[in-house]
């Protein structure tokens, strides 16, 4: 961990870098070490792999809010963490880079074909989609389950994802050969560019398939089932391997990254695990001490409030907060912020019963109005001494 060089150094931004900011500094580092660009240099693959661990990092918010809180070692063995390599949905750096630029991304699209490099006409993986997912409070502290219905593209059923019509197969471009590029320039600067008869797959179809239209997928709404996990908050992602977008010539689907939004709650308020909340005491308990019902995320539960108990003073609840889904185990605590209640409404035997036990009461009962007219007759004596100086 201690050769370890810093995420954000790696990157080149500062810690408070914004999303946009990391995403930018990612491409930046990404291409400029990228293996396809730097054939055989050892330090420059070295230096993309870095690059990704950190952008993987920062780019989630759990995982940057840990790294930022414990550094490296957060995702040391024991941390918590993913332990040094690629969690989260990606699986080496080629997959990060991937989701970063897109599924389709050619690197030698982007820096000029280099060699003549031939696109590959086989099986292509799908993109990967993305679902916004709005949520109850309830929902994302305990826990729940939720249909949803996205629009996706699956293979085609009629031609197996090959685009021909049965019975027919596809041909090698007669532009550019099946490499999927054509060179264009002269003398010393050339550059290649995607074929524009075959849009670069390097194949061409005489007799498009009648269901897809030569795509090789077709659009469809999907139902799926959804688990909510309990514990998650705004902006955690759950991965749904094969659940995106169709793959290309019988290549494998994308997946599908669930992004929740939790709404906020009337009584319930979360910091992290930790859960907020306010309650009302009445002004016997707080005066001569007693026990109220407190609700919290699992049920109500009994809190102990001393006598002389003042309005501001924050208890708390342990194990009362949402459970930890980050590491399958464990929960935050509740702390209660009490408030305390006068009644209204009173009648007037009620008020004059009042009046009585009112009556019997004195400054020396009341510590913070004592403290107060003390203080207060400090700064007159002193404005007093003040004003006959001068």
């Amino acid at each position: 961990m201690a050769d370890k060089r810093d995420y954000y150094e790696v990157l080149g931004v500062s810690n408070n870098a914004s999303d946009d900011e990391i995403k930018k500094a990612y491409r930046k580092v990404a291409m400029k070490y990228h293996p396809d660009r730097n054939p055989g240099d050892h330090a420059a693959e070295e230096s993309f792999k870095e690059a990704s661990e950190a952008y993987e990092v920062l780019s989630d918010s759990d995982k940057k809010a840990r790294y930022d809180q414990f550094g490296h070692q957060a995702f040391a063995p024991g941390g918590g963490g993913f332990g040094g390599g690629f969690g989260g949905g990606f699986h080496d750096a080629s997959d990060i880079f991937e989701q970063v630029f897109g599924g389709g991304f050619n690197i030698n699209d982007l820096f000029g074909g280099g060699g003549g490099r031939r696109r590959s006409n086989g099986p292509a993986r799908g993109s990967d989609l993305r679902y916004d997912l709005d949520v109850d409070f309830e929902e994302a502290a305990l826990g729940s389950h939720r249909t949803i219905t996205l629009p996706v593209s699956e293979g085609c059923g009629r031609c197996n994802g090959s685009g021909a019509e049965p019975g027919t197969s596809t041909q090698t471009c007669p532009t550019c050969g099946g490499r999927g590029q054509v060179s264009a320039g002269g003398g010393f600067i050339q550059f290649s560019q995607t074929c524009p008869t075959c849009g670069g797959a390097g194949e061409t179809i005489s007799s498009p398939c009648v269901e897809c239209h030569g795509v090789g997928s077709v659009k469809t709404r999907q139902k799926l089932k959804l688990r909510i996990p309990a514990g998650v908050e705004s902006g955690s992602r759950q991965r749904l391997p094969g659940k995106g977008e169709a793959g290309m010539r019988g290549g494998p689907a994308g997946d599908l990254f669930i992004v929740f939004h939790v709404r906020d709650h009337e009584f319930f308020k979360r910091n992290g695990l930790d859960v907020y909340c306010e309650v009302p005491v009445p002004f016997q308990i707080a005066m001569l001490g007693g026990e109220i019902e407190v609700p919290t995320l699992h049920g109500g539960a009994k809190l102990k409030v001393p006598a002389g108990t003042e309005s501001g003073k924050i208890f708390r609840l342990r194990g009362q907060g949402v459970a930890d889904a980050a590491h399958g185990h464990g929960k935050g605590d509740q702390n209660v912020l009490v408030n305390i209640e006068v009644p209204s409404h009173l009648s007037g035997k009620e008020k004059k019963a009042m009046q009585a036990l009112c009556d019997q009461l004195h400054d020396n009962h009341f510590e913070l109005t004592t403290k107060m007219k003390k203080t207060a007759q400090k700064f007159y004596e002193r404005k007093r001494k003040l004003e006959a100086e001068s």
